[in-house]
């Protein structure tokens, strides 16, 4: 694992040794990080499928945000897309830029995050680099998971007719932000708290994506809006899509959100950051669905389905369009 090698109080190879080090201990591939590199062989019949993401305080995250709860949704929206993918977890690589004043028991408390949901998740740490930037306080993970050979799950095989379905429920994490930014003082304590936790801690549907592969014709994780990310199955097959508003699964919560006046069905549609699975399946397999969600342990909702054109169309109850002024979320 590489370090920066600039005096830091403990210094980054005690640092490693003592705070980053365990969380490699029970993945072989990292060599106890003391090499340069892992050394990863993939298991016989299998492809490797690799995904990197990174977050950075004041975009992704609040400054009063724990740091075990920062960790371990940097791990999960990772897991989500091997989830996406239909691949099995196998290791992640950690790359962290420190701010030169932030506390060591910060990092400490970080680190003990991703241990927990190494346990929950069969993963673990196989090398990375650490450093320290004048701020702000930045982070990136390389997930890397398994699926075998010419079966990972893509975004461009949607076909005409298939149906649109998606795991849990829709705009708890949009929600859940504004929740966190304190937009939703209409909610009773339960559910705001519900909404943050969906939010900060998102499940990525690793078992259901799994389940998927050889039966779905494509798959996305939501994390940038249910709309734009359906809209990058309907751009990558060459078709069109039409969700149903009616059919959007929502929480408690959410439902609870809706009653406060406000006008919240475009944040639910287009907000983001759910990291539910959106996945198409023919309609001749519709009765898949109950044997998929037992083996996903996720409830699973038909919300539409792809047809011939462009574009994602939302209709209401009574068949008319839904006018959205937004997509999704924009990265740029």
């Amino acid at each position: 694992m590489s370090n920066d090698t600039r005096d830091t109080g403990e210094g980054e190879f005690a640092l490693i040794d003592r705070i980053l080090k365990p969380l490699a201990a029970d993945t072989p591939a990292a060599l106890g990080l003391t090499d340069d590199a892992a050394v990863l062989t993939p298991s016989k019949g299998k492809d490797l499928v690799l995904t990197k993401d990174a977050m950075v305080a004041g975009v992704h995250f609040f400054d009063s945000d724990l740091p075990g709860d920062i960790a371990r949704k940097l791990l999960r929206v990772n897991l989500s897309d091997l989830a996406a993918m239909g691949a099995a977890p196998v290791g992640y690589f950690l790359a962290t830029f420190w701010p030169e004043d932030l506390p060591r028991s910060w990092i400490e408390d970080f680190a003990d995050g991703l241990a927990l949901d190494q346990v929950e998740f069969a993963i673990g740490l196989m090398g990375g680099d650490t450093v320290r930037t004048p701020g702000p306080l930045s982070l990136s993970l390389t997930a890397i998971g398994e699926v075998a050979t010419d079966k990972a799950l893509r975004r461009n095989g949607a076909e005409e007719g298939d149906l649109i379905v998606v795991s849990g429920t829709i705009g708890d994490g949009a929600l859940g932000l504004l929740a966190a930014r304190e937009e939703l003082s209409d909610l009773d304590t339960t559910d705001e708290e519900y909404l943050i936790d969906r939010y900060q801690l998102p499940e990525p549907r690793l078992a259901l994506g799994q389940a998927l592969v050889g039966r779905a014709t494509s798959c996305i994780d939501i994390s940038d809006g249910l709309i734009a990310d359906i809209g990058h199955l309907t751009e990558e097959s060459g078709l069109g899509a039409v969700i149903d508003w009616e059919k959007v699964p929502l929480s408690d919560a959410a439902e609870a959100a809706l009653q406060s006046g406000k006008n919240l069905i475009e944040a639910i549609l287009t907000g983001g950051d759910d990291y539910e699975l959106a996945f198409t399946l023919p309609s001749a397999r519709r009765d898949d669905l109950v044997k998929l969600a037992k083996e996903g342990g996720v409830k699973l909702t038909i919300v539409g389905e792809m047809v011939a054109g462009e574009g994602v169309r939302v209709k209401r109850e009574d068949g008319s369009d839904m006018p959205l002024t937004a997509r999704g979320w924009q990265h740029f």
